[in-house]
């Protein structure tokens, strides 16, 4: 299983960015979706998830009306738009998958990305 997350960069506040996760090596349509992230110094947070259809979908308090999850079935593929972006936002964003249900806890995620690293500067 390989998720491969991409899409990361330096951009300023207020600017966007899209975050793409491609996923191989399993049934990508039966599996609930998550994107979490770390800051330097703290723990990995939930940012948002979204179920194996794309109908159950849930965010950070943080990121709400800021940040949108989606999926495409046919492409394998999760992505994180990200608008609006503050300074807070900085870290390595991870995307995850889960044969369970889709939770705000990493420990209930079976496979992990590598990360991509969003900047942003105020």
């Amino acid at each position: 299983v390989q998720l491969q997350a991409s899409g990361g960069g330096l951009v300023q506040a207020g600017d966007s960015l899209r975050l793409s996760c491609a996923a191989s090596g399993l049934a990508f349509s039966s599996y609930n979706m998550g994107w979490f992230r770390q800051a330097p110094g703290k723990e990995r947070e939930f940012v948002a998830r979204i179920s194996y259809a794309g109908r159950g979908i849930d965010y950070q308090d943080s990121v709400k009306g800021r940040f949108t999850i989606s999926r495409d079935n046919a492409k394998n593929t999760v992505y994180l738009q990200m608008n609006k972006l503050k300074p807070e936002d900085t870290a390595i964003y991870y995307c995850a998958a889960t044969s369970g249900p889709a939770t705000t806890y990493s420990k209930s995620y079976n496979y992990w990305g590598q990360g991509t690293l969003v900047t942003v500067s105020s």
